[in-house]
């Protein structure tokens, strides 16, 4: 705007004189210079609070395969939608229920000038929200959490750099390890840990003071509606008081490394046409409402490895009878490879190993895709894939890995949550789906769950207290992870009967939107140890 203009052109000497010897970093300076000055607000800007940011943190292990790990704790921050909207200086809500306070906000800039983002303490993460930290570094999610103005129901949090950034991974020729525990996890439900390619300062800017310490700038390749506030402004035009949502979309480039509960996982890649966070409207947003799913800039179905999809069902589950036995915490490493070894090749291949009780779990084959054993993604594999499951192949027209590994190139921050939900109930996760096709057509099938107790009505009623965990953290070169497990497992150690788990199913509510794709992998991988 011409304000923003006139307040930089005072302040751009100041910025000169720092010597900062990047665009990030004179940004990030920028930034500071604003928010020290307090020009920010004097016209519209999304505000932040005045409370004490109480963060929880993990502890995040920064590897290489010569220097082994060095260990960090870094700030975790709970996502802008979650946290307190009022007005500023007060106690007003500008938000409330499903609708906007029409005094504070008759429009999306006044409300930007009107309201604040609140600071959430270390005790009320916990007490209001469920999130809690320990001492050994890992969060847990809890799903439904009473408080004294009502219930909140699932939660997504954020890795922070430091009190003013997120973290920034960059995962080419890399790779990623955590530890999860899904025991608590009925059908209906995502305990997920994915990369979004949002702002590195959460879209802080002279429009928007709250920044990444508050949880802003959240986007992801389903293009949300349901962001409350996007380039700092409030997304309340042609609001939709039943469903939450905006005229405006927030898109940008998604690696899902984990979605699952105890029945049913996956993992995907979702690139986009674009480069970065995207304000979207219209026929950029990719809306199923309007038929335009596959027109947009994002591609929202993915290549999804789900190995009870492609064929394997006594892969993963509750009970002692599957490879991966979800009662039990599991490491979990995804492992980006490039054409030619280095860091600044293509990204041709994700490949994905576990590790539980000390030993290695490779990953499951891809049997329903023929006698070719597949068991990473591959753009080769995404294509047999779309084929014999007769599926958009979407992925391939948004540029597949190439298109994905240049987000990686850039840099993408770490996202943990646990949510129902409302769109379809989950169903593309862990039951039969679409709904339209027989379930025992190839790639119907994604789970075990029978889809009739995956609704977020039945979920909160059932099953409040369900809940996930996350622990160590890793990123570094190949093979740097994870130390090398006394043996590997073979494909069939276990040959007890899987133990269905016995469901009173349900479903979550923020919705990402319905992501029903395809998934696959390359062929024969090694792991890289």
């Amino acid at each position: 705007t011409s304000q923003d203009r006139r307040n930089y052109s005072l302040i751009a000497p100041a910025i000169e004189a720092l010597s900062v010897p990047s665009r990030m970093a004179q940004r990030s300076a920028l930034a500071a210079i604003i928010l020290h000055l307090g020009w920010v607000g004097r016209d519209f800007a999304q505000q932040a609070g005045r409370n004490y940011e109480g963060h929880p943190q993990m502890t995040l292990q920064e590897c290489t395969r010569e220097g082994g790990c060095a260990s960090r704790r870094l700030p975790v921050t709970l996502d802008a939608n979650w946290r307190w909207l009022h007005d500023v200086g007060g106690y007003t809500n500008c938000y409330s229920g499903s609708d906007w306070n029409s005094q504070l906000c008759p429009d999306p800039d006044t409300c930007a000038r009107n309201c604040a983002l609140e600071a959430v303490s270390s005790s009320e993460y916990v007490s209001t929200y469920g999130i809690t930290s320990s001492w050994d570094g890992s969060l847990q999610l809890r799903f439904a959490t009473q408080h004294q103005y009502g219930v909140n129901y699932g939660s997504r949090v954020y890795l922070l750099d430091n009190d003013n950034s997120y973290y920034m991974f960059k995962l080419k020729n890399r790779e990623f390890a955590l530890e999860v525990d899904v025991s608590a996890l009925p059908c209906g439900l995502n305990g997920a840990v994915y990369f979004a390619e949002m702002d590195r300062f959460g879209g802080q800017s002279f429009n928007n003071q709250a920044g990444a310490k508050m949880g802003t700038g959240y986007c992801d390749a389903q293009c949300p509606h349901d962001i409350k506030f996007i380039n700092g402004a409030a997304n309340m035009l042609n609001w939709d008081r039943q469903k939450s949502l905006g005229h405006f979309g927030s898109c940008c480039a998604e690696m899902d490394i984990w979605e699952a509960n105890s029945q049913a996982t996956a993992f995907t890649p979702h690139p986009c046409s674009t480069a970065g966070p995207l304000r979207c409207e219209g026929t950029a947003c990719g809306d199923a409402a309007t038929g335009e799913r596959y027109r947009g800039v994002c591609d929202k179905d993915g290549c999804d490895f789900n190995s009870y999809r492609l064929g394997d069902r006594g892969f993963y589950g509750l009970g002692d009878g599957f490879q991966i036995d979800t009662a039990r915490p599991v490491t979990v490493v995804t492992q980006f490879l490039t054409a030619d070894g280095t860091d600044s090749g293509a990204l041709t291949e994700i490949r994905r190993f576990y590790m539980q009780d000390g030993a290695i779990v490779p990953n499951s084959n891809a049997s329903i895709l023929g006698a070719r054993g597949r068991s990473s993604i591959t753009d080769d594999t995404c294509r047999v894939q779309k084929s014999a499951f007769g599926d958009t192949n979407d992925f391939d027209k948004k540029g597949g890995l190439t298109r994905m590994g240049e987000a990686l190139d850039r840099g993408m921050v770490l996202v943990m949550s646990l949510w129902d939900d409302a769109a379809s109930n989950m169903l593309w996760l862990d039951a039969a789906y679409p709904l339209d096709k027989a379930e025992s057509s190839p790639g119907v099938a994604r789970g075990p769950c029978s889809g009739r107790a995956n609704s977020p009505e039945f979920l909160r009623a059932h099953h409040p207290d369900a809940s996930v965990r996350f622990a160590r953290l890793f990123v570094g070169t190949l093979g740097s992870t994870v130390a090398t497990a006394p043996h590997t497992v073979s494909a069939h150690r276990r040959q007890q009967r899987p133990r269905q788990f016995r469901q009173q199913h349900g479903g979550p509510r923020r919705s990402r939107g319905s992501r029903w794709g395809s998934g696959g992998e390359g062929a024969d991988a090694a792991i890289m140890l």
